[in-house]
């Protein structure tokens, strides 16, 4: 049945587009799309007339729905903008499309390099070059840039710095679609105003260029050449689609559902694990990769029912090879409370006599820290929660009995039906969706999902942040890995000398200076003025 809160949300909807967000009892975002009438489409989920029509997929989702929240957008190609970024942004559990690390298409081109080119970026870096898009539709972008290229007599062509020996093969060039100043048909300065010209097509100034195309086509219509009226008129929808001024959307921050009363859900969680009092302190694990690449682990802890954020961890597996959760599991368990046990003996008072193996004694008491490390707690936790069910808990069991900390308390939380498992217990144990105990739990797995979810981001980002080299001419994998292997990463490579680029094997004088200018032009700076073109 719909609630009086949804009921009364709908009535108030607004026939404009936008997107929802569906949300479940718990206030996570289950479910994100977009609408062209957000009254009609997000009324549609509601129609007892269409149950008998559901899917077991779209029933669950329905039925999962506690509240909703919308946005409204100008146009539909808003729309779409704000539904991929708010997916990645919540990762819902009933949405499919978006959730990759692809981003829509940019066009992207750098006043300072040599002759300047437009290309298709992903990515928006911190490179000096300027930016158009993000744009919704790929192919009506590839589309109106081949436009672009004719009009404005632009070159295709991937070299930084083409010369005679480029332009003999050059299709752009023999077609005059391009006023070649590789070989000095026009100085930089005359290409540079050509871009430039471009450049202020692409930020709205094409209503001369829409006309042009609008008169040509009804002159084709007219002489009854309808493949080429057609074909213009493709061109238009094109143009329009690609330099429709959109919103830009700011990232949504994240936010972690807090519980209402914190030492009640711990009482709960206590009582039905059968621990001796409630878990002052709980740590939560969990893994993230993608295909086995970037195989990265979270640890977040909770304390008093809380998130204690100064304590978080974040792991990059050293001794997993590809993808395998239970041993990921398993070295990130053993590398945290291996390290844990260590600063427990270190913080012990000089007195105290340390444990003479692990878990016996005091190595389960949390140990007062010194007063320099007030802000980290050394303790051995309370409660241990993984995310993951009988095989990750297992592997985790067996690294802390490794350790001698067999009793402390640790179970495994499946996402799929919510159950616990629990070591030495065939039959996992279900709670009730309203308890506060299993709110408390699934509050502290998703937060451990996100951290790790964001540190794979992270990695994959910076490694994107290093393929700069990929745009450089003539470059393969070899001589990037030699780069890199010298210098360590691009940034270091940008303050490099020529003697020292040059030192890189597969890099001569010739090509070490064009990679110097390359990197600078990157930047936004350029060391040196760039050659000038004969005129």
């Amino acid at each position: 049945m719909t609630s009086a809160l949804i009921r009364q949300k709908l009535n108030q909807l607004p026939h404009k587009p936008g997107i929802y967000l569906m949300k479940d009892r718990f206030g996570t975002v289950i479910y994100v799309g977009k609408a062209l009438d957000l009254r009609k489409r997000v009324g549609s989920y509601f129609q007892p007339s269409r149950r008998l029509g559901w899917d077991l997929k779209f029933k669950a989702l329905v039925e999962a729905i506690h509240d909703l929240d919308v946005h409204e957008v100008r146009t539909e190609p808003e729309a779409l903008l704000l539904e991929g970024k708010l997916i990645k942004e919540f990762h819902p559990r009933y949405n499919i499309s978006f959730k990759d690390d692809k981003r829509f298409l940019m066009l992207k081109v750098n006043l300072q390099d040599p002759i300047p080119r437009f290309q298709l970026a992903r990515f928006k870096q911190d490179d000096g070059a300027r930016y158009f898009g993000p744009y919704v539709h790929s192919s009506a972008l590839r589309n109106t840039l081949n436009l672009l290229r004719r009009q404005y007599h632009l070159r295709g062509c991937r070299p930084l710095t083409p010369d005679e020996k480029d332009y003999k093969h050059c299709l752009y060039g023999n077609l005059k679609h391009c006023t070649a100043p590789c070989i000095g048909n026009v100085t930089r300065e005359q290409y540079v105003a050509q871009v430039t010209a471009a450049c202020d097509f692409l930020s709205g100034q094409n209503g001369e260029l829409s006309d042009q195309l609008t008169l040509e086509m009804r002159k084709a219509a007219a002489a009854q050449d309808y493949e080429r009226a057609a074909l213009l008129r493709d061109a238009l929808a094109d143009l329009r689609q690609t330099t429709e001024k959109t919103n830009k959307f700011e990232r949504v921050p994240y936010t972690l559902p807090l519980a209402l009363e914190p030492a009640r859900d711990l009482a709960e969680l206590g009582r039905v694990l059968g621990l001796a009092g409630p878990p002052e302190r709980i740590e939560g694990f969990d893994i993230s990769n993608i295909s086995g690449t970037f195989v990265v682990s979270s640890m977040v802890s909770f304390r008093h029912g809380k998130p204690d954020r100064v304590n978080y961890r974040k792991y990059k597996m050293k001794t997993v090879v590809g993808q395998n959760d239970f041993a990921s599991m398993a070295e990130t368990i053993r590398r945290r409370y291996t390290r844990v046990l260590r600063e427990v003996r270190a913080a012990a008072p000089a007195t105290a006599p340390a444990p003479t193996e692990p878990g016996a004694g005091g190595a389960d008491q949390a140990v007062t820290p010194p007063p320099r490390a007030k802000a980290k707690t050394v303790a051995v936790p309370d409660l241990i929660l993984i995310d993951g069910g009988k095989g990750q808990l297992n592997a985790a069991c067996a690294e802390l009995a490794k350790l001698g900390l067999s009793r402390v308390p640790i179970i495994g939380l499946a996402k799929e039906f919510e159950e616990i498992h629990r070591p030495g217990e065939s039959e996992p144990l279900r709670l009730s969706l309203d308890s506060g105990a299993l709110k408390l739990l699934q509050r502290v797995r998703d937060e451990s999902h996100r951290l790790a979810n964001t540190y794979n981001a992270e990695l994959r980002l910076r490694k994107i942040s290093e393929s700069i080299l990929d745009e450089f001419p003539g470059i393969g994998e070899r001589r990037k890995a030699a780069l890199l292997k010298k210098f360590g990463s691009v940034q270091r490579l940008r303050v490099a000398t020529e003697e020292q680029i040059a030192e890189v094997p597969g890099f001569g004088g010739k090509a070490a200076a064009e990679l110097r200018l390359f990197l600078a032009a990157r930047q936004g700076e350029t060391t040196a003025p760039p050659p000038a073109v004969a005129p």
